[in-house]
Formats: structure tokens, sequence, C-alpha cells
């Protein structure tokens, strides 16, 4: 075989199958035939020429799991034949100040996957060491495959928490993020608090775990949470600031909002809410290579799985089309052969 499919795309949602060289990867790197790639709401940052060069081709897709089938010069640590996972970041450089400090999310020479370097919408992928993840036995590739950007990034943020297990956590917008973020909550020994609009989901909720539902279009999920004793911790999965803004009030002393969910509106904060409490807002970016297998070899102990809709590769641009319009319930994966 020499040469490999892939989506290409550049502009805005200007997708095109096209035939590739299979290269040998470079030093430092690896080439992963891929299983399944999970499409993320960040793929727009490829799809939608939300990069510096849009006009260069690119392949999205930032959820990765294949089997390496190929090692480039000076890789010790990863042999031929291992299941891996590629996520959202593609490997720190381990020589900047934030790697040399140990703060390997924020290193200042990480391409992302995706969009500054190629994804997971082919048959093969490319990816430095640092950049990867093992896959534990007993974990299904398409169940890992959204654990590695949406699973890591609520573990992540739960994993900042300073509370006791039994304290009140809530997660609010049960989609692709929380869905995932009520499960882990529960499974770290948390009382969970679901908050989502509605009350469609609140059944849903409650089989992922969660102790109680707030339904935010009903009450005020501050005045919800407080009642309760109010929140040791909440994490904010739906991308919307305004949605956001009440929920500090909802938090205990010394909460803590972890927002992951990207919008395009502000968070509004009343000042008095944070000083008087000692509360925080702070954000939270996916996390790094060793901590996204932290993640998987959890999820895999603790029973914890995406809910997943399974598209053939060649769909690869109405997948999109499908994640990008809501509806789907909740995470749709791209199969290539696995």
């Amino acid at each position: 075989m020499t040469t490999y499919r892939a989506f290409e795309v550049t502009g805005s949602r200007q997708f095109r199958l096209v035939e590739r060289e299979l290269a040998e990867p470079l030093p430092g790197q690896v080439r992963v035939k891929v299983e399944y790639c999970g499409v993320c709401h960040s793929d727009v940052l490829g799809v939608e020429g939300l990069r510096a060069h849009p006009e260069q081709p690119v392949v999205p897709g930032h959820e990765i799991v294949g089997v390496i089938d190929a090692v480039g010069a000076g890789v010790r640590a990863w042999r031929v034949g291992e299941r891996v996972g590629i996520g959202f970041l593609a490997g720190h450089c381990g020589e900047c100040e934030q790697c040399r400090r140990g703060d390997f999310v924020n290193c200042a020479d990480q391409p992302q996957t995706g969009s500054d370097v190629d994804g997971g919408y082919a048959e093969y992928a490319y990816a430095r060491t640092s950049g990867l993840a093992r896959v534990p036995e007993g974990l299904s590739s398409v169940d890992a495959a959204p654990l590695l950007c949406a699973g890591l990034t609520t573990y992540s943020a739960l994993g900042q928490i300073d509370a006791c297990p039994g304290s009140l956590v809530a997660v609010q917008g049960i989609g692709g993020l929380g869905h995932l973020g009520v499960q882990y909550a529960k499974a770290l020994g948390h009382r969970v608090a679901a908050i989502a609009r509605g009350t469609d989901k609140a059944e849903l909720a409650a089989k992922l775990g969660a102790d109680r539902y707030i339904d935010s279009s009903a009450e005020d999920p501050g005045q919800a949470l407080q009642a309760l004793g109010g929140a040791a911790a909440i994490v904010a999965t739906a991308a919307s600031g305004a949605s956001m803004s009440p929920l500090v009030a909802g938090l205990a002393p010394r909460g803590r909002l972890i927002v992951v969910g990207a919008a395009a509106d502000p968070i509004e904060v009343q000042t008095s809410e944070l000083i008087f409490g000692t509360r925080t807002v702070s954000g939270s970016l996916t996390g790094s290579s060793i901590e996204n297998e932290d993640s998987l070899a959890f999820a895999n102990a603790r029973g914890i799985h995406p809910m997943t809709e399974v598209r053939p590769f060649a769909e690869a641009p109405q997948a999109y089309e499908r994640m990008l319009s809501g509806q789907a319930r909740f995470r749709v994966v791209l199969e290539l052969g696995a």
C-alpha cells in the first residue's frame, strides 16, 4: 500500500476526498493506522477556516484511535502494533519554559491536531510521541475516541476540584461534554447535580448518575444549588456565557466554576459573589497525553461510556454536519475499517 485516503478541507467546509502518498514518520513521530475518529465541535477550527492559513488544506479530526504501524528515528518507548489515541494537543515540545516546569498543556510549541497539523479524517495519521496515549485493553476503540477529547476535558476539569467525596458537584449542560462529566463526577464519589434547560434530559441525567436535576428554564440554577447546600464546583459545558453567569451564585464558599464550554458571549459576575465566599471562576483546556491515558484507564475501570453515533468514513462531511446541527446523541464517530 503506497497511498491512503483522506478528507482535506480548505476555506470553510470545502471538503475533498484525496489520495495521499504514504510516507514514513519523521524522527520522534509514529504513523497510526486509524480505526475510529470522533467528530468534535472543536473541528470547526479546521473545517470553518478558523486558522492562520485556511487556504492550505488540512485533515480535520482530533479524537483518533488506531494502531501504530511505523515508528520514526529515535522513538524508543512506542512499538508497532500498540493501540494508541491522539487528542486535541498534538504533542508538547519538552523544551519551552512551560514544558520545563511540567505544564505540558500550555506548551508554547504544541500544534493542535486537525487544524495546525493533519488529523484523523483519514486512513492514516502522524503524531509526535509526546502526544500519544495508550488505550487500555477492554476499552473499545469506538468508545475511546470521544474520551480522548470530550472525556479528557471533563475529567481534567474535575481533577482540579479540591473537594471531598460526597461534596456537591454540578455539571451544566447535558450534551457531548456534560453527559460524560456527570458519569465522571459520580464515579469520583461526588453528589452530582445536572443542570440543563427543559425537562427532556432529566431521565437521562438520572441514568448517567445525577442525584438531582435542575431545569434552568424553570428555576434559577444558583438558587437551586444553594438550596442543596452550595456546590463545591460547577463544570460549565454549555457554549453560552449567559447561561453560565447565574451559576456563580450557586457556589459554596471557596467553590469553583470551571469553564470548558467555549462561548462567543461573556460571563458576567458580581464582584461580591467572588469576594464574599472566596469563589473562583477559571477555565480548563483538555489535558496532557499522560492525563489522557489516566482518563481512559479510569473510564475503563469505572464503566464510563460515551453515547455515540457511528458513521462510515465516506460520510465524513455529513457526519460533521450532523455534529454541528446539535441533534447528535451525543458524539459522532467515524469508522475507518476497524
